[in-house]
């Protein structure tokens, strides 16, 4: 049984990664455009606008597992600046003060961060790509050497 666990760990860190990338990227097109059921915020106000800019950018990037680990940090701290800056003087608690999907999402962020994109992800696409290019450059230095004669 835990085997089983172990294996289905990088493809449920891949699940946990795109349904939080998603909700993120959701929360930024919802800000910018007025969508999902948003209020467009305008352009250039801060830090609302920068903040779903963040959102938008670094939400699509989770989602796709593309630069992972850098931007679900920076969303995190965006998630972190939002509740302390925004939320904090509202109350100590983040039921009091409105600031519950901040914390979530701050933290979720940062655990994706710090555990990686898991077994579906873009980054693994390309390094798996790289690795094996290098491979075949490798294997054909290795039989050109083999066949120039000594």
């Amino acid at each position: 049984m835990n085997t089983r666990l172990s294996r289905a760990q990088p493809y449920t860190l891949s699940l946990f990664r795109i349904v939080i990338g998603l909700l993120f990227t959701c929360h930024g097109v919802a800000s910018l455009f007025g969508l999902l059921g948003g209020h467009s915020i305008p352009a250039g106000t801060w830090p609302g606008w920068y903040a779903a800019v963040i959102q938008l950018a670094a939400g699509g990037l989770v989602l796709l597992g593309l630069g992972t680990r850098t931007a679900a940090l920076l969303g995190s701290g965006s998630m972190a600046f939002a509740y302390f800056d925004i939320h904090q003087h509202r109350g100590l608690l983040p039921i009091e003060n409105g600031g519950e999907a901040a914390v979530f999402f701050c933290w979720a962020l940062l655990l994706i961060a710090v555990s990686g994109p898991g077994a579906l992800a873009v980054d693994r696409l390309i390094t798996a790509h790289r690795t094996a290019r290098a491979g075949e450059r490798a294997g054909s230095d290795q039989q050109t050497h083999m066949a120039v004669p000594v």
